[in-house]
C-alpha cells in the first residue's frame, strides 16, 4: 500500500462510527486499567499506613524510655 492509501484508510477508520461492541470493549479495557491503578494506589496507601503505625509504636516506646511522663515534653 502506498502512503496515500494508508493515510486515507486511517482517516476513514478514525472518522467512522464505532459499533456498540467496539464502544463496550473500549470502556471495558479502560475500566480494567482504572481498577488496576486503584489497586496499586490502595496497596501503596496500606503500606504507608503500616509503616507509620510501626514508626509511631517505635517512637512512642523510645520516648517512654527517655522521659518520665512518656509524652512529648
Amino acid at each position: 500500500m502506498s502512503f496515500r492509501t494508508t493515510t486515507i484508510k486511517y482517516i476513514k477508520d478514525v472518522l467512522r462510527l464505532r459499533t456498540i461492541n467496539e464502544v463496550i470493549a473500549t470502556e471495558l479495557r479502560e475500566a480494567h486499567l482504572r481498577k488496576l491503578e486503584a489497586e496499586t494506589a490502595a496497596e501503596y496507601a496500606n503500606a504507608a499506613i503500616r509503616y507509620n503505625e510501626q514508626r509511631i509504636a517505635r517512637l512512642t516506646a523510645r520516648l517512654m524510655e527517655h522521659t518520665e511522663e512518656g509524652d512529648y515534653t
